[in-house]
């Protein structure tokens, strides 16, 4: 265990959940659904215990020797839920942070009112964070990791380069499956403004999660310019129908 896991950035200690506190720790998409009123149709979309084993078992499959880095672009930049080593700042080429996750299940949108969350999609790059995870402690905590990220069937794990400090990582990561039903690559921006805007479920609304990303990249120095303007056009579609 590395003696201090901010110690590339510093900046980052107050914006990280402790894993050990956080919500997604000892998260079961299941239960979570089947608790909240008028969700129960949700649990049937899940994937179950098996097919998650199955498909980290075959990703980490090679990986088990070595500690294992996370790249994260959008909530597990700010709550990982896992025990990390070290975070670091990272650029990825070839992928771009999207708003095409439609919600409509109950965690930050509703089928009456559709929340938004990014997806990694093709792209130019992608700025975001990567974290280590010690090899002693892989099984537990991927175990968390796929039991929150692969709950539904809206990602492909998959291993990408990522470029820190002037050196090159292999990152585990979550790609848009566009066979999956919650992605919508042809969301318009409009869509992606009104979704962002209006969202909210058990896990909190759309435009929080935005901040969010918005609020870590200003602490890093890093400005993504979509990500921007969404907040921008989001904060002017709230004023516009507060005026209404």
């Amino acid at each position: 265990m590395m003696s201090d896991p901010f110690i590339h950035h510093p900046e980052l200690r107050d914006k990280i959940t402790d894993p050990s506190l956080s919500f997604f720790r000892d998260f079961n998409a299941a239960d979570a659904f089947s608790q909240q009123p008028g969700l129960s149709w949700v649990v049937d979309m899940l994937r179950t215990f098996d097919q998650r084993e199955a498909c980290r078992k075959v990703t980490l499959a090679e990986k088990r020797n070595d500690h294992l880095w996370v790249f994260a672009y959008g909530s597990l930049m700010w709550d990982p839920a896992f025990d990390f080593r070290q975070v670091r700042r990272g650029k990825i080429e070839g992928f771009s942070r999207r708003f095409i996750l439609k919600d409509i299940y109950g965690a930050r949108g509703t089928i009456d009112q559709p929340g938004a969350m990014a997806a990694l999609d093709t792209g130019p790059g992608c700025h975001g964070l990567i974290f280590q995870i010690d090899r002693e402690k892989l099984e537990t905590e991927t175990e968390i990791l796929w039991r929150r990220e692969m709950a539904f069937p809206c990602y492909i794990p998959t291993f990408v380069t990522v470029t820190s400090g002037g050196e090159n990582f292999e990152a585990l990561t979550f790609v848009a499956d566009h066979k999956a039903g919650s992605m919508h690559p042809d969301l318009t921006h409009d869509e992606q403004v009104q979704f962002l805007a209006t969202g909210k479920g058990f896990l909190g609304t759309s435009k929080e999660y935005l901040e969010n990303i918005v609020s870590h990249f200003t602490a890093l120095g890093i400005l993504d310019e979509s990500c921007v303007t969404l907040l921008r056009d989001v904060e002017a579609f709230n004023r516009s129908s507060e005026a209404a």
